[in-house]
């Protein structure tokens, strides 16, 4: 097997750019060499990398709008902000973490790679309360974290302070957004799923991932006009990229 950033790309039917394939195995290189001294991921090698890291990423990325405003919570060792942030230079993207060693180790990451992006020490409730209540995001994308429940009672208070909620989640989705809906967390709030994917458990296994939108009712509209725009977008960047 081609043991490979590339190799990888292609059994999974993924091209990029030669830009972004170099920005990628200098990420993975960075990031394991981290993990050797703090644990940061599972995904230790270019397999599992693009096969949930790039994966999710990708997903993530065709339901956002160039310009947006977007917090990555709980970042870990930076995914999927860093991967987004190398897909999509477009997008204004900012990290958060509550334990301090990852932080850094994400810092010291991207001070190497020379990516200008924020990163925040601070579970993100507090990182509301500390900053003005002006500043606002488009979206927080979460992978990963806590169950729905755990993360609805965690925003509950500061939904004037972003749009809309992207969730990567597994299989057991509607399990969780029945929990959420019996402890009432779900009564103003508007879940849509935006699409399903095959990803690869950790034993190897197949499983279907799910990219879920979580917004106010009085929002939903809008939301779903944002991202008609955006498969319009990309539908439109295709052709012109075929025609060449």
């Amino acid at each position: 097997m081609d043991d490979t950033f590339s190799g990888a790309l292609r059994r999974h039917g993924i091209s990029l750019s030669t830009s972004k394939v170099r920005r990628f195995d200098e990420y993975c290189k960075l990031l394991w060499d981290w993990n050797a001294r703090l644990n940061l991921t599972r995904h230790t090698d270019y397999e599992k990398f693009v096969s949930r890291d790039l994966v999710d990423a990708l997903a993530l990325a065709e339901f956002l709008r160039a310009g947006e405003r977007v917090l990555d919570v709980g970042t870990g060792g930076g995914v999927p902000g860093v991967p987004l942030a190398i897909l999509r230079p477009d997008l204004r993207i900012e990290l958060c973490d509550s334990t301090g060693k990852k932080t850094m180790a994400v810092s010291e990451i991207l001070r190497e790679m020379k990516l200008d992006i924020p990163v925040w020490h601070a579970k993100v409730e507090t990182l509301f309360s500390k900053r003005e209540k002006s500043e606002r995001f488009t979206t927080l994308v979460i992978r990963a974290v806590s169950r729905l429940a755990n993360l609805l009672r965690m925003v509950a208070p500061h939904w004037t302070r972003f749009d809309r909620l992207l969730l990567v989640k597994g299989p057991r989705w509607l399990e969780e957004r029945g929990e959420a809906r019996h402890h009432n967390l779900m009564n103003k709030l508007a879940l849509r799923c935006l699409k399903t994917y095959p990803t690869k458990a950790a034993d190897d296994k197949i499983v279907e991932s799910a990219i879920l939108q979580i917004c106010r009712k009085e929002c939903f509209d809008d939301l779903v006009q944002r991202i008609d725009d955006r498969k319009n977008e990309t539908h439109s960047a295709r052709k012109r990229q075929k025609s060449k």
